[in-house]
């Protein structure tokens, strides 16, 4: 489990096929602290370390996380957020987050409001997910807080710590984000379409 606050940001450095698995060899400033078998999220999404080599670890997407999230989009040098599951005796800063991301999103815009910037985003309702105003949202691994929650789209506002420590400094209108729904709303959603 994990609370979308992220750690610190890895650079991609390589990319391996194999089958219908990518192994993504990633560096990062938290590489010495971890430890093959560890979950870490990236960009969201929840992947085991196979593999460490001095700062560089590695770690392995089969073919449905491949399909569901933006990790297919991944080249050399992206820049992925990176968040290490919550310790049983930490501080919850977030919202509850699996690292399973449950549909991809576009960025439909980016406004900068001069001092934060807001970020809106466009998904397919018809899966049943949902936003819900000053809800909890999870956008590549960031937890975020929803303004303008509409049927098919949702805004999050930026502040600038977020903006400078995260890859959302990357993402312009086009580019498609990992987007994990709140899961108490999910479950809420679910009962009552019975």
């Amino acid at each position: 489990m994990f609370t979308g606050i992220i750690e610190t940001l890895g650079q991609v450095k390589s990319i391996r096929e194999e089958n219908t698995n990518k192994h993504f060899t990633l560096e990062a400033a938290i590489t010495p602290e971890l430890k093959v078998d560890q979950s870490v999220s990236h960009n969201g999404v929840c992947l085991t370390v196979v593999n460490i080599t001095d700062q560089e670890y590695t770690v392995t997407a089969i073919a449905e996380t491949l399909q569901k999230t933006n990790l297919n989009r991944l080249e050399p040098g992206d820049l992925v957020n990176l968040e290490r599951c919550m310790p049983a005796n930490g501080r919850f800063d977030g919202h509850v987050v699996q690292g399973h991301v449950d549909q991809v999103g576009t960025c439909l815009s980016v406004i900068d409001q001069n001092g934060s910037w807001l970020y809106t985003f466009t998904y397919d309702s018809s899966l049943g997910n949902i936003t819900v105003e000053k809800g909890s949202i999870c956008v590549n691994g960031i937890s975020l807080t929803v303004v303008n929650s509409q049927e098919s789209q949702f805004s999050v506002a930026i502040i600038p710590y977020t903006y400078e420590h995260t890859n959302l400094k990357k993402v312009k209108p086009g580019d498609t984000v990992n987007l994990e729904f709140d899961i108490i709303g999910k479950y809420v959603a679910k009962l009552l379409s019975k």
